[in-house]
């Protein structure tokens, strides 16, 4: 991981130099929290467990905008991931 610049709010941004990481410039201190990969993660768990998105969004402190992105990106995930497309 190396220094990558800073952002508009004078954050730190870094940059993986691991050619397996998925993404490859981020910052270790998110003002928002639907950008943190631990949410994301409990929105999906919360989605599984019948939680409906105002409810999850109100939880989590994200924007219900967020939570219906996140759930469109696992859906799109599982779909490439078996096979089925089209």
């Amino acid at each position: 991981m190396v220094k990558r610049g800073k952002t508009e709010q004078g954050k730190q941004r870094y940059l993986c130099i691991n050619m397996e990481c998925q993404t490859k410039t981020f910052i270790l201190d998110y003002s928002y929290n639907g950008h943190l990969p631990e949410v994301k993660n409990k929105i999906i768990d919360m989605a599984v467990n019948g939680s409906g998105i105002r409810d999850t969004a109100r939880v989590l402190e994200v924007s219900p905008n967020t939570v219906i992105n996140e759930l469109k990106k696992k859906n799109r995930n599982s779909i490439l991931s078996t096979g089925i497309c089209c």
